[in-house]
């Protein structure tokens, strides 16, 4: 019987800041990427790679050389991808850390410099340069007969620093005469709440809720304030709405989550198993020819008789069955299935009968 890992979160709820439970919106981190080439491996590059020996003779040409494709050996060169993850505010001048992984045929980026790459928003404007040396983690090793040794994932690498931003994300959040914040859980009653404490704090009509999701706060006029604003709102502490009742079952894992919103109705569940097994046997007996001359009688051996023998088993397991009453809560659930045994597969077949029933005043949701 495989195992069973059963949790039950209980239906407990205790204040939260508002900036752990929201976001604001407009503030957000931007994704940048860019193409570029890495420099200086040790013969664990592109080798004869079309596109990489392309971007060095555009790279070349740029500086002012004139050279063929065919001519450039790129065995100690990577084109790679160049990704960077750029926060709110950030300002020129201001440094990021990126992440260079391979495009093409190179082994390992170990060693490698990375080229100045110009990083790109999703509107194809360039918002920061990459450039320096790599840190890898990985290592490879290959042999003259084929066999080769890999440790970690040398084709990915990192530069520490390497990026610096060259013009700034615009965002709503200086012009904008109201802030958004948008929670991370959708709710009406949380959202009824966030409007409810915000008011306390600075005033009746400050905070208007837009639906489950959204409440808008009306910020103060002068930009100057809006950081202290910001600061005083995002640690207001607010109750959280009871969750509502689910019920979440892995069933690859056997991992269960119960929710303490959880209730079960009047209902009788029997659970048991039988069991068949089948023993195929086979009995051989020696086989005879009788032949008759005159007054005289041989007996002679023949071919062996095979007679199969076969054994049925039937095993049926006591079906111990448990009742749930009326408004049954959680921990009465729990107590009720871990004693009769059950495995992940048997849990769930019980879950489910439940709810089809109608019994099991749940979501249940099967991931």
């Amino acid at each position: 019987m495989t195992g069973l890992c059963l949790f039950a979160s209980t239906g407990l709820a205790t204040a939260d800041r508002i900036k752990d439970m929201a976001s604001v919106a407009g503030v957000r981190s931007n994704a940048l990427v860019g193409y570029g080439l890495v420099m200086g491996l040790a013969g664990t590059g592109d080798g004869g790679s079309k596109l990489t020996q392309q971007s060095m003779q555009s790279l070349i040409s740029r500086l002012g050389l004139d050279t063929e494709p065919g001519d450039l050996d790129t065995k100690n060169v990577a084109a790679v991808m160049v990704t960077a993850e750029m926060p709110p505010f950030m300002k020129p001048g201001q440094v990021l850390d990126v992440t260079v992984s391979t495009a093409g045929r190179a082994k390992s980026l170990k060693g490698g410099t990375l080229l100045m790459t110009p990083l790109m928003g999703a509107d194809g404007e360039v918002y920061a340069i990459a450039q320096g040396n790599l840190v890898v983690g990985g290592l490879g090793v290959e042999g003259g007969d084929g066999s080769s040794l890999v440790v970690n994932v040398p084709t990915v690498g990192r530069v520490p620093g390497g990026a610096t931003i060259e013009r700034m994300v615009e965002t709503p959040f200086l012009e904008a005469e109201y802030l958004v914040l948008n929670l991370n859980r959708s709710d009406f009653s949380t959202a009824s709440s966030v409007v409810d404490a915000v008011n306390e704090m600075f005033g009746d009509g400050v905070a208007v809720a837009l639906d489950g999701t959204s409440v808008r706060v009306r910020a103060p006029a002068d930009p100057a304030q809006r950081v202290s604003f910001m600061g005083l709102l995002e640690n207001i502490e607010v109750q959280p709405a009871e969750a509502a009742a689910q019920v979440i079952v892995n069933a690859r894992t056997g991992t269960v989550v119960i929710g303490g919103s959880v209730r079960v109705t009047p209902s009788a569940v029997s659970h048991g198993s039988l069991t068949v097994r089948v023993n195929e046997d086979f009995n051989v007996d020696q086989g005879a020819s009788i032949v008759t001359n005159g007054d005289n009688v041989i007996v002679a051996p023949g071919e062996p008789v095979v007679t199969p023998d076969s054994a049925i088993e039937v095993t049926e397991d006591n079906s111990p069955a448990f009742i749930f009453d009326p408004g049954v809560n959680l921990s009465s659930l729990v107590d009720a299935i871990n004693a009769v045994g059950a495995s992940p597969a048997d849990l769930v077949a019980i879950l489910e009968a439940l709810h089809r029933a109608g019994s099991l005043r749940a979501e249940l949701i099967v991931i």
